[in-house]
């Protein structure tokens, strides 16, 4: 079981940090990547990071503001978001999938969490 958190609601230029906990499963052997999908479009990949967190991969509309991390220990991955903008605005969801490479298909993951809501106010 995937549980994302962290959402809630910035200004525009601001900042925040998601967090995505595991349960139930050796989270180490897990990539794990982020989407979000914003009102009346599709979920779109974000960023991902491989099992032992040695690749890591965004999007182009996120590349240099957001940055993910892993905690192994902790069964936890995290997006630092920065320099938010309004098109940032989306339920941003953590999913999971045990190839050892990240992938930026949604179908290629196996496991999905609940989705936590970022808003940014412009």
């Amino acid at each position: 079981q995937l549980q994302a958190s962290g959402g809630g609601l910035v200004q525009a230029g601001g900042s925040l940090r998601l967090s995505c906990a595991a349960s139930g499963r050796t989270f180490s052997s897990y990539t794990v990547g982020w989407f979000r999908q914003a009102p009346g479009k599709e979920r779109e990949f974000v960023a991902a990071i491989s099992r032992n967190a040695a690749t890591t991969g965004y999007s182009d509309a996120v590349k240099g503001r957001f940055f993910i991390s892993r905690d192994n220990a902790k069964n936890a991955v995290d997006l630092q978001m920065n320099s938010l903008k309004a098109e940032d605005t989306a339920v941003y969801y953590c999913a999971a999938r045990r190839s050892p490479s990240y992938s930026g298909y949604t179908s290629s993951y196996d496991y999905w969490g609940q989705g936590t809501l970022v808003t940014v106010s412009s």
